[in-house]
């Protein structure tokens, strides 16, 4: 579903941010991304839907490269999700910003519609159409910046931190929301508690390199490791 080759990225101040990524993720496969601050998660997700562009190697959708002509179908296909929701939400109602997406695809008025209940149903945000997003609370707009992207239809999800501010209750449903939706993910986080709950695959980068990929219980079984790159025992 989802292939990095050889990806490398610098920033334009001369900062290495990432070196030699190379990874495949399969349809439906939960990853997760752990790491010191720094190490570079943040940019490699947003390679996943061009919002940056690799220097050096090569990302592949569905077996679409990244690239120009078919950035369209990238971003249709990879559904991002912003640490800050409010980065995310900017429309007057809950409805609006779910229909945007679909709205952009060309999609008729009864379609769109659709689209945007079947997502908010998802996410548990049914009934919520006209609700300000401003007005509501951190988890929920979680949530809705979920529905912006699954109304899109996605192949893949990159959320970035979703757990991050979140209390308790909010934080246990934004887990189970993550366990019951069908797409690969791929999420940047700190939180080893829901990467233990969610995700079958880790991979910890550090310095902008993969030094680990594989089992989630190996690492998080291991302490030295868990040490050797900061992370926190679950």
């Amino acid at each position: 579903m989802l292939e990095l080759t050889d990806l490398c990225y610098t920033y334009p101040d001369g900062t290495e941010a990432l070196r030699h990524i190379n990874l495949r993720i399969a349809e439906g496969e939960k990853v997760a991304l752990v790491g010191p601050n720094g190490a570079g998660k943040s940019t490699l997700l947003l390679h996943l839907n061009g919002v940056l562009r690799c220097r050096t190697g090569a990302i592949t959708v569905a077996g679409h490269p990244i690239a120009d002509e078919s950035i369209r179908q990238v971003r249709a296909q990879v559904g991002m999700v912003f640490q800050d929701p409010d980065d995310q939400l900017f429309s007057p109602t809950v409805f609006d910003d779910v229909a945007f997406g679909p709205l952009h695809m060309g999609l008729d008025e009864q379609d769109v519609r659709g689209r945007v209940l079947r997502a908010l149903d998802q996410v548990g945000m049914s009934g919520f159409e006209r609700r300000m997003p401003h007005h509501m609370s951190l988890g929920q707009r979680k949530r809705v910046a979920i529905a912006t992207v699954l109304s899109m239809s996605p192949g893949v999800l990159a959320l970035d931190e979703p757990s991050a501010g979140l209390d308790p209750r909010a934080r246990r449903g934004l887990i189970d929301l993550l366990r019951s939706l069908p797409q690969a993910m791929v999420v940047s986080t700190h939180d080893m508690r829901m990467v233990a709950e969610v995700f079958p695959r880790t991979v910890v980068l550090a310095q902008g390199q993969v030094a680990f990929d594989g089992p989630s219980e190996a690492i998080l079984g291991d302490g030295e490791l868990l040490e050797r790159y900061g992370l926190e025992r679950p």
